[in-house]
This record gives C-alpha cells, sequence and structure tokens, in this order.
C-alpha cells in the first residue's frame, strides 16, 4: 500500500472528488481526518467509508469552515490529538461561486468564493507547513480547477481564485524546497460533480453559451472519472513522488505515474508552471 501509516488531513472530503479522495487515501492505507462544512453529508461520508477500512486504521471527521481561522485552528488540533504527526494535507474545498457578468454578480457572493477557495487552501497550508517542518518532511496538494490556465468568463472568482491557488502552489514549493516538504498542484478535468450541477442550473444566459453548451455535452457523454484525480493525489501524498514539487499536473493529461523518473529534469525546469509567454516564445521578434 503506497500510504501504509501515513497520516492525512483532506478538506472537501465528504462528497464528489473528495470523498473519492478520501476512500483511494483510505484503500492505500493512510490514517484519515476529513472535513466538510456540511455535517450531515460528513456523517454519512464517515460511516461509508469506516466500512471500507481496516479495523486498525483511524478514519476522522471534523465540521469546518475552511477560510475560517479558528475553524482551522480547531481541525488541526484534532489531528495533533487523534491522528497523530501528519504527512501530508490535500486541498479540495472549493465552490464555484457566483456566475454571470463580473460587474452584475453580487458581491458578497464573489468575495465568499475567493475566501473558501483562496483563503480557504492557504490557512491549512499554514498549519501544515509548522508541523511538516518540525517533522523534516510534508506533502501539500492543492486542487485546482480549469480557471486556473483559462479565462473562464461569466465565472471570474472562481477563476481569479484558483490561479491564485496555483501561483500559491508554486511560491510555497520555494519556500519549503529545503525542508523537504513538496507542493503541488492538481487538475482533475471535468468532472461531474455538483460543480456541474450548478452551471447547468445557471443556464447559457449567466455562464455563456458555449461554456453551457460544453457542460451539456458532458453531463450527456460523462466527465473525467474521479478516481483519476484521486489516483494522483495518491502519488503525489506517496514517497514515490518525493522531491517533485511547485508543478500544477493534469490527472488527465500528463504522464504523472513515471514523473519520478525524470525528477532532475523537472527540478531544473519550468515545465508543469504558470509562465508568461513573451513574443519569441512563438517565434515573433517584435
Amino acid at each position: 500500500m503506497k500510504l501504509q501509516n501515513r497520516n492525512v488531513i483532506i478538506t472537501g472530503g465528504s462528497q464528489g472528488l473528495g470523498r473519492a479522495i478520501v476512500e483511494g487515501f483510505v484503500h492505500e492505507g493512510a490514517n484519515i481526518l476529513f472535513c466538510s462544512r456540511n455535517s450531515n453529508s460528513l456523517g454519512e461520508a464517515e460511516r461509508a467509508v469506516r466500512r471500507s477500512a481496516r479495523p486498525d486504521q483511524r478514519i476522522l471527521t471534523h465540521a469546518c469552515d475552511v477560510s475560517s481561522l479558528s475553524e482551522v485552528q480547531g481541525l488541526f488540533r484534532k489531528a495533533d490529538s487523534e491522528l497523530g504527526p501528519l504527512h501530508a494535507l490535500v486541498n479540495n474545498a472549493g465552490i464555484y461561486g457566483p456566475k454571470g457578468p463580473s460587474e452584475e454578480v453580487h458581491w458578497d457572493e464573489w468575495r465568499r468564493c475567493i475566501e473558501i477557495n483562496l483563503y480557504g487552501t492557504f490557512l491549512p497550508c499554514r498549519h501544515a507547513i509548522n508541523r511538516f517542518k518540525k517533522l523534516g518532511y510534508g506533502k501539500i496538494i492543492n486542487l485546482s480547477g480549469g480557471g486556473a490556465t483559462n479565462p473562464l468568463p461569466n465565472i471570474s472568482a472562481y477563476a481569479a481564485a484558483k490561479a491564485g491557488v496555483v501561483r500559491l502552489t508554486e511560491t510555497l514549493a520555494e519556500e519549503l524546497r529545503g525542508f523537504h516538504v513538496d507542493v503541488n498542484a492538481v487538475a482533475p478535468g471535468a468532472l461531474n460533480t455538483r460543480l456541474l450541477d450548478e452551471v447547468l442550473e445557471a443556464g447559457p444566459d449567466k455562464v455563456g453559451a458555449d461554456f453551457h453548451a460544453r457542460a451539456l455535452k458532458q453531463a450527456k457523454e460523462g466527465g473525467v472519472p474521479l478516481e483519476l484525480g484521486a489516483n494522483l493525489c495518491i502519488y503525489l501524498a506517496s514517497s514515490e513522488s518525493d522531491g517533485i514539487t511547485g508543478k500544477l499536473l493534469s490527472a488527465k493529461w500528463d504522464p504523472w505515474s513515471s514523473l519520478h523518473t525524470h525528477k532532475e529534469e523537472l527540478e531544473r525546469s519550468d515545465i508543469y508552471t504558470l509562465r508568461r509567454i513573451v513574443p519569441g516564445d512563438r517565434g515573433k521578434t517584435w
């Protein structure tokens, strides 16, 4: 098992991709503390996960708003007292936020999306980093999304937050390179989860005709399997990926399962990172 005896915190773990990540980590032998804002879905998920866990595995849950400093502090206090030394953190909690032209969406909803997606990634990272530095080892895995690498008209808060998550990932990776703490971001692909349902419900007037049409096609044909993103998270949380850091990896498109064989090349390159494109990159001389 790839994560035998590793202690892991997973945010947003009660449904969708988060639930698949929790189940995958448990299957690979990890001890898990996973959280959600929704106590009802958290309880149901805990009961289901426990049924597939081994008797000696620790499966813990905690209701937590990851954008709240005090609630994140409570989450990590529980990890310290009941989970043990922390080896990995998976920041999965996130929302799409308001949909529509940026000048028309409700400001409080726009701000709230930034709080959950960006602040809610940074706050757990801060607490995990302190513990990883003392341990001399750690893994941080941040969930990115389509808005990080391409414009996402009419879903501007989500796009801005996820781009921020990737740059935060790259920045923390550099800060922590000397402490044997790897920090990476995961693009799980187009998933058939509640976020897709929100796009379909919002309709073409709010999210745009092209984006809505793609969502309809995805709903009909099926999205990227949740297990693909979960398996990439497992790889990044395992010792196999030690030394791979500061990268944004696509679960669907990148050959991530063999990245450790290119570790030295990756260290010296900007492959799998966000960078500015200048004219020379496209063969232009101006």
